[in-house]
Formats: structure tokens, C-alpha cells, sequence
């Protein structure tokens, strides 16, 4: 007879079945779906793959999803062809439906009866049935309004070319019959003086504020500098990217972009680009005990009961605007061909860290990934 730690020692079947599934690329923690045979009334039980881009969640399915991203990469960047996409427009059922919809909309808002609640989401549901995709609005949402803010640029922004953006997406050829494509490296200012390891040589003189308010608005501000290089240049530059920290913990922004564009362009469109956050003021930490309490479908102080001033109407009383993103100077750019070793490397890169990939669009619809359970976020949206 063996000894209990002999036994102890001797692996696991839990670890034997995860062991054979990596070495065959099987996704080691699937999700169960029960599916009914509508004729029969029979129930299934099917394991789909978890579809995670962790590898140390499962290696199979992150390698399987890096290698589909590289693909994609490698497929888009460098194309010398208009990508076909043939949208269907919307028919007449679509427009009555979408039209019935809003009718019932503005009666819930009137009366909120839940029998027109239950109306709104069978609408919905014809509609997704009829192919309509996207986010539709939410019945709760209250209208927005347009705040009360100046849209003038800013005066230490240098103003920038605006040329009618045309519905392309190749760049150019040039003499020879070349057509580079570029790889461009974004990252946000400095904050102060930091050692080799990314701290601060001096915390008290370190801006922590501003380097917090720039990562939290970081995909902002990228998404504004996609709209200005695409006015500035004139057509519809699409792209594939990836955002990495760096030693500092400052976002760092990889991107591939379809077709050649100036290097002084990308600079000057860079020192332009800025993101203005309008926040009420948030410097002064007013509850700490006791925070606001929710009362009558509106928060209400702990102490006083009275009620506390809505976000909209606390925008409106802010003069300046509470925060201003922009990039550092450091803006590194270069072409590469499509099919060579350089661009072989920067795919490898740009989907190191495929956790965080943004897609654009454009990648997107030519070269679509499978059906997932989370949804990619566009290059408009980071």
C-alpha cells in the first residue's frame, strides 16, 4: 500500500484533463449552454469556449484570440484595395417599427405603465429579429440637453487644417509601386522626474492629480485625436492599436495606421489635440462619515435631508472647464511596408498585450471575430 504523501503526490485528474486540453488547444474552463430541441422537447447540455483573453485564465483561448488579432493585423493594415462592405438599408418595416417604438417611448414617460414597458422590449425584439443592430435608447433615459459651455478652441491650441473627409481608406501608391503604411507611438506628458523604475524621484513635486485625470480620460482623448488626424488629412484613416502602461504607470498608445501620412502632420495634429473634462468640483472631500442617501428618486444629505444639486445643473455653474488632457511632445512615427520583417515584429508587438486591443471598425467588418460573450470596443469608442 502507498503512503498518503505518495498518494499526495501523484497528480490530480482535475490537472491531467487541464493538461491534455492545452496540449491540443482546447479551452480548459468552458461555459455550459443548455439547448432545447424545439421539436422533441430534448435538452443538451453544449460547453462553449470561454473565449477570455487571459492567458492565465486559459492559455488556449488567449493564444487562439492573439492569433486571430495578428491575423487581422497583418490581413488590414496594409491593403491596396477598398474593403467591400455592402450595407442593406433599412426598409419600410424597419422605419414603422422604430417610429411605433418612439410612440411608445414618449407614452411610458407620460404615464410609466408597465404594460408599455413590456410592449417596448417585444418591439425591440422585432427588431433585433429583422437584423437591426447597434444600442437602442433606453426607456428611462432622460433627455439630454445641450450644456450650457463655450465650444471655442482653446487659445494655446494651434489651430488645424479641416478638409471634407473622403470615403477611402487606402493611402496612396507611390512611385514604384510602393504603399507604406505607418506605425505610430502616442503618450501623455511628463509629470515630473521619475527613476529608472518609473517612481518618482520626488513624490511631494510629483503631479499625481493630473497623471490620474489623464488615464482615466486617456481613451478620450486618443478617440479626439482620430478625429482631428481624419480632418486634417482628409480621409478616413482606420487603424489598429493597443495601449500598454509604462514604467511610469502613464497610458502608452502602439498604433498601426492604413496608409502614409507626414510625420510632421501626426505632430502638428498631436500638439493640437486636446480633451477638456467638464467636471463639477471634486477637490474637497465633503462626506466622510456619512454620505448622501438615496430619497425619492434623488440623493438627499445625511443631516440636513435637503436634496443635493443634480450633475446637470452642477455642469452648468462650472467657468472653466475642471480638467485638460493633452499628449507629450514625444510623438515617434514611422512607414513600414506590408509583408516585411519590420512589419512582422510590430504585429508581434502590437498584439502582445492583447487584452487591451481596440479595433476600429473597419478591421473589424473584414475580418470579424467570432460570436463572444464580451464586445470589442471600436476604435471611436476606446
Amino acid at each position: 500500500m502507498s503512503t498518503r504523501a505518495e498518494r499526495l503526490a501523484q497528480p490530480l485528474m482535475t490537472d491531467v484533463v487541464t493538461a491534455t486540453a492545452e496540449k491540443y488547444g482546447v479551452c480548459i474552463r468552458p461555459f455550459t449552454m443548455e439547448v432545447g430541441d424545439l421539436d422533441t422537447g430534448e435538452l443538451k447540455y453544449i460547453p462553449i469556449p470561454c473565449g477570455t483573453t487571459i492567458e492565465s485564465a486559459c492559455g488556449p483561448c488567449a493564444r487562439k484570440a492573439r492569433a486571430l488579432r495578428m491575423t487581422q493585423c497583418r490581413e488590414g493594415w496594409h491593403l491596396d484595395e477598398e474593403p467591400a462592405i455592402d450595407k442593406t438599408p433599412p426598409t419600410r418595416d424597419h422605419t414603422e417599427l422604430m417610429t411605433y417604438r418612439a410612440d411608445l417611448v414618449a407614452a411610458y414617460r407620460d404615464s410609466e405603465e408597465e404594460d408599455l414597458r413590456e410592449e417596448i422590449h417585444s418591439v425591440d425584439e422585432e427588431l433585433r429579429a429583422l437584423g437591426v443592430r447597434g444600442r437602442l435608447p433606453s426607456v428611462d433615459a432622460p433627455i439630454k440637453r445641450a450644456p450650457q459651455r463655450s465650444t471655442k478652441r482653446r487659445q494655446e491650441a494651434p489651430n488645424l487644417p479641416r478638409r471634407k473627409v473622403e470615403r477611402r481608406t487606402v493611402g496612396r501608391e507611390y512611385a514604384g509601386g510602393f504603399r507604406p503604411s505607418m506605425f505610430v507611438t502616442l503618450t501623455c506628458d511628463t509629470y515630473g522626474p521619475v527613476r529608472n523604475d518609473g517612481t518618482p524621484i520626488n513624490p511631494d513635486r510629483y503631479d499625481y492629480r493630473r497623471a490620474a485625470r489623464d488615464a482615466i480620460h486617456f481613451a478620450s482623448l486618443v478617440d479626439r485625436w482620430w478625429q482631428n488626424l481624419r480632418r486634417v488629412v482628409g480621409w478616413d484613416v482606420q487603424y489598429f492599436a493597443t495601449i500598454e502602461p509604462q514604467r511610469r504607470i502613464a497610458p502608452h498608445l502602439h498604433a498601426a495606421l492604413r496608409g502614409s501620412i507626414p510625420h510632421e502632420v501626426l505632430r502638428q495634429v498631436t500638439a493640437a489635440t486636446y480633451l477638456q473634462v467638464w467636471w463639477p468640483p471634486h477637490d474637497e472631500l465633503v462626506y466622510r462619515d456619512r454620505l448622501p442617501v438615496w430619497d425619492n428618486g434623488h440623493f438627499v444629505d445625511p443631516d440636513t435631508r435637503r436634496p443635493l444639486m443634480p450633475w446637470a445643473e452642477a455642469i452648468d455653474q462650472v467657468p472653466q472647464p475642471a480638467h485638460v488632457a493633452t499628449f507629450g511632445t514625444q510623438v515617434h512615427s514611422k512607414g513600414i511596408l506590408g509583408g516585411s520583417d519590420q512589419a512582422g515584429r510590430h504585429i508581434g508587438y502590437l498584439t502582445k498585450y492583447s487584452v487591451i486591443l481596440l479595433l476600429h471598425t473597419g478591421w473589424h467588418d473584414r475580418f470579424p471575430p467570432p460570436p463572444r460573450r464580451r464586445a470589442y470596443a471600436s476604435g471611436h469608442r476606446a
